[in-house]
């Protein structure tokens, strides 16, 4: 138990085998979704969506942090370090005392965070909330109960995020994807049944709140066994506040990172409110939910993968990282090419099979997307491999190109009207100004400049 869990081939397969099946059952319940729900309902859905991703950015960039900090302290490093990483022996012993204060810190921090999150949501959350209430033609009382309940998990699923942290840190991927696949199976369950039940928004925000807290539950089981908390318990805290004094230099350009990530990717659903008619906003909103699906598929392998990553950088192992980057590589495109033409080909055709009240973006809209988000995943990830050495270069240039996004999406909506293609353009033209290609070259020189030990 004292070892980062060895990551194989079933850890990765149990990764797929769990994407896959949150795809299915995503695609099981989105015809319950789209048949009962009118367009101007499935706008509001996304729009709940997009509100729940920004919440998670009060995180700033703590949980990737943590979970590599805790992945160097589970690989034997005896502190944690502001920048880079202490290199250890593969036969390094874990500094429980290190653990114990890096728990504490974990704690401390999300509480204040989850509090924060909570005023937000109640403020200026409802705010907006009563904004689009003015347009929506539905039933508000239904609204009113989702829109309660959202800021009920929000503010549980942010005070508890650590526990992510922890599982990835440990290489617990294969225990990770199986409590994702239980989480789902209750989702879904539940969903359809209240969906069915004619009880609207308010059925997917219950699911997601009952899911959420089964996930949670069955974590902290997996990581605090009676060992782990027998060895947490006989160990001397080091200091919290030294430990997230530590961790914070990079959290912030992290979590800087993630919110232009989100300016980038996410901006566009509540600019396009102010722009957009709501049925617009749904046929926008249901396609970019399919294409994180796909993004999240391509991306599989990488995230299985990350634990391993930190151990690498501890470790210098230079061929070993060599290697994953190429595969991440080859599998990032060829997800996007083999699911990418079959959407195309066959995704209106699905949507006629379900009877759906909302339609995907055109043709030509649907190939630019795809090609910007392979874009987008492909030097996310090559940024990935950079983070893993416990450097960030990348937190200015990802709020350049947020605000970049922000602007350019004002100027093709708000003054040359271009309605749906100003919302798809905007962010594929920051990206490619830059963080496209900059990453993915820098890993590669790096990687490929140093010489294998």
């Amino acid at each position: 138990m004292d070892k980062i869990e060895n990551i194989g081939k079933k850890d990765i397969a149990w990764s797929y085998a769990a994407t896959i099946f949150m795809i299915g059952g995503w695609v099981i319940l989105l015809p319950f979704i789209l048949n009962k729900f009118s367009s101007e309902t499935v706008g509001i859905w996304n729009i709940f969506q997009t509100i729940s991703m920004l919440v998670m950015i009060l995180d700033f960039g703590f949980r990737p942090t943590f979970a590599r900090n805790v992945s160097y302290v589970f690989s034997g490093v005896s502190r944690l370090q502001k920048n880079g990483v202490e290199h250890v022996e593969e036969s390094s012993e874990v500094d429980y005392s290190l653990l114990k204060g890096t728990l504490t810190a974990m704690r401390r921090f999300y509480r204040w965070m989850a509090l924060g999150a909570f005023a937000l949501l109640a403020t200026l959350g409802t705010l907006y909330f009563l904004y689009l209430m003015r347009k929506y033609s539905g039933d508000h009382q239904d609204a009113i109960i989702a829109w309660v309940l959202l800021i009920a998990i929000s503010c549980y699923n942010l005070y508890t995020l650590y526990y992510d942290a922890l599982l990835l840190g440990k290489g617990f991927v294969k225990r990770s994807q199986q409590i994702t696949v239980i989480g789902q199976v209750f989702y879904i369950g539940i969903a359809i049944g209240m969906v069915y039940a004619g009880c609207g928004l308010t059925a997917i925000v219950s699911a997601q709140l009952i899911a959420t807290v089964i996930r949670r539950v069955l974590m902290y089981r997996v990581f605090f066994t009676s060992q782990m908390q027998q060895a947490l318990k006989e160990a001397k805290e080091q200091d919290a506040k030294r430990i997230l004094n530590a961790i914070m230099p990079n959290a912030v350009k992290i979590g800087l990172t993630q919110l232009g990530g989100f300016c980038v990717t996410k901006s566009a659903i509540f600019m396009g409110g102010a722009f957009l008619t709501l049925e617009q906003m749904g046929c926008y909103g249901i396609t970019v939910q399919v294409m994180d699906v796909l993004a999240r598929c391509a991306t599989i392998y990488y995230q299985s993968v990350t634990p391993k990553l930190a151990q690498y950088r501890a470790q210098n192992n230079i061929g070993a990282l060599r290697e994953h980057y190429l595969h991440n590589v080859a599998i990032v495109l060829g997800t996007f090419v083999v699911v990418g033409v079959a959407w195309i080909y066959l995704g209106d055709w699905a949507l006629g099979v379900i009877h759906s009240k909302t339609a995907f973006v055109s043709t030509s809209m649907l190939i630019v997307m795809l090609v910007i988000n392979w874009l987008e995943q492909n030097h996310a990830s090559s940024a990935g491999f950079i983070m893993a050495d416990n450097r960030i270069p990348f937190f200015i240039p990802s709020l350049v190109s947020g605000a970049a996004t922000i602007v350019l999406m004002w100027l093709f909506m708000g003054v040359l009207d271009w309605g749906l293609w100003g919302m798809i353009l905007a962010p594929g033209i920051a990206q490619l100004a830059y963080q496209n290609w900059k990453w993915p070259m820098e890993v590669i020189k790096e990687l490929w400049s140093k010489r294998i030990e």
